[in-house]
């Protein structure tokens, strides 16, 4: 039923896999942790005492705190191999859960999935699979996939969680408006509440993208979480309107079907604890709901050297679904973040967003020029990313049409000792990328009289735009 790179591995394999991540104390990626859960359940269903034998063995990791999702394997690790409380049930696990920030609200679904998970493990209640095991390393699942896994749950009598199967669904169907109909007519064919509902989910698309705003930082005072010297002002943030459709989902979702106001007060401005790929994994069709929530995170990199997100900046860029102004915000923060390796993540990322036809590299190079001039980015960083991302294979067709959108105001809004080296990367972009045109503001510099640097690189660019 659960194939690839997440199909359950032997109970000997299982051990050394787990073994590797309680170990390792890191974020061990979105597969590994998947594929773990997945596979914990599966053998605990299969025979919890050979489960508990095996994994009884894996030695822990006494004083150490490790990475979140780490914990999250070691609490179903746990719960898998601990005694049967049968008496408690799983039905009204995390009943008691209070909404504390927006900024965190798919961190809160994924939560409700591993506190229902753990708790039908403890029951003595496991299912034979997750619902909501992904089909791919984005964290997406296929319609078909998720609807075969009901029909299995159908004939072997298991109800799904409601967690579970909310994860499932938010994993599924990208609010484009097409629909599969031989899909939807299967799980019509379920006749169940759930197959139901997912044919009434896949033939609305899923959830709805949301309406989105962007808006200047306020800038208020009176934030603890600030370090000094943060460009507090100077950051481009993305809100979104409320999202129908949450009445049906356990209450740690409504959350993300909330109206996010993004310049609110709270701890969550940086990324701890190792979030970003997985919280773009819980919504992979709507990356810009996980970028809007954490772009705070990611501008602090950008001008108070924070802690750093590259798997976060990749996991947008590899996310199937649409790139919109939070994507491409945090893009632009990552490319000139502070820490070198989120500028590395940002350069790769950005021809990973244009080789999948997602980059609107107009939208990228007016964000880039917006934040140079409220001095949020340093042109140094950001050039160094250009660079790194144009001599990658096909990056100049990324480079070149933000460098198109950008140069005009970064030829304002930069020293002009910083000129030299924008044009000499937009020239080795335009040429391989069949640029033609012109850009007024290159063609007077072309026109100047002298032998600078600056001079010859806008020549050389004005005359890969003239064809010559």
């Amino acid at each position: 039923m659960i194939e690839g790179e997440f199909a359950v591995p032997a109970l000997g394999a299982l051990a050394d896999e787990v073994a590797a991540v309680l170990g390792g104390g890191r974020d061990p990626g979105v597969v590994a942790v998947e594929r773990l859960l997945n596979a914990v359940v599966a053998h605990a269903r299969r025979d919890r005492e050979a489960l508990a034998a095996v994994l009884g063995r894996v030695p822990r990791q006494d004083g150490v705190r490790p990475d979140p999702r780490v914990r999250c394997v070691a609490g179903a690790v746990g719960a898998a191999v601990g005694p049967v409380r049968a008496e408690e049930g799983w039905e009204t696990a995390g009943a008691g859960w209070l909404e504390l920030c927006q900024h965190v609200a798919p961190d809160y679904v994924e939560g409700a999935r591993i506190v229902e998970l753990n708790a039908r493990l403890r029951a003595g209640d496991p299912v034979p699979f997750l619902l909501s095991v992904p089909s791919g390393p984005t964290g997406a699942v296929e319609p078909y996939a998720l609807v075969e896994r009901l029909a299995e749950y159908a004939r072997l009598g298991v109800r799904p969680g409601p967690a579970d199967l909310g994860v499932a669904l938010l994993r599924c169907g990208g609010g484009d408006g097409r629909v599969d109909a031989e899909v939807v007519r299967a799980a019509e064919a379920l006749e169940t509440p759930e197959g139901s509902r997912v044919a009434a989910w896949l033939r609305q698309g899923g959830l709805p993208q949301p309406v989105s705003w962007r808006e200047r930082e306020s800038g208020a005072p009176e934030r603890p979480s600030r370090r000094r010297g943060a460009r507090i002002g100077r950051r481009i943030l993305v809100g979104h309107e409320a999202i129908e459709g949450r009445g049906e989902f356990p209450r740690r979702f409504w959350s993300v079907f909330r109206k996010f106001e993004p310049d609110i007060a709270c701890a969550h401005w940086t990324l701890p604890d190792g979030r970003g790929a997985h919280t773009v994994a819980t919504l992979p069709w709507h990356p810009e709901i996980a970028a809007a929530r954490l772009l705070t995170g990611v501008a602090s990199a950008a001008d108070q050297d924070g802690s750093g997100a590259p798997g976060f900046l990749e996991a947008l860029a590899a996310a199937p679904g649409p790139a919109g102004p939070a994507v491409h915000l945090a893009l632009a923060y990552g490319l000139a973040s502070v820490p070198g390796a989120d500028r590395e993540a940002a350069a790769r990322a950005l021809v990973l967003l244009a080789a999948r036809g997602r980059l609107d590299g107009e939208l990228l190079g007016r964000e880039l020029t917006e934040l140079v001039g409220l001095g949020t980015l340093k042109v140094p960083l950001l050039t160094e990313s250009l660079r790194a991302a144009a001599a990658a294979p096909q990056g100049a067709a990324a480079v070149w049409p933000v460098l198109a959108a950008a140069l005009p105001g970064l030829l304002i809004h930069t020293r002009p000792q910083a000129h030299g080296a924008l044009l000499a990367i937009a020239a080795d972009s335009a040429r391989p990328a069949g640029a033609r045109g012109e850009l007024p503001e290159v063609t007077a510099l072309a026109l100047r009289p002298g032998s600078s640097q600056l001079l010859r690189q806008a020549r050389r660019l004005h005359a890969t735009l003239a064809g010559r």
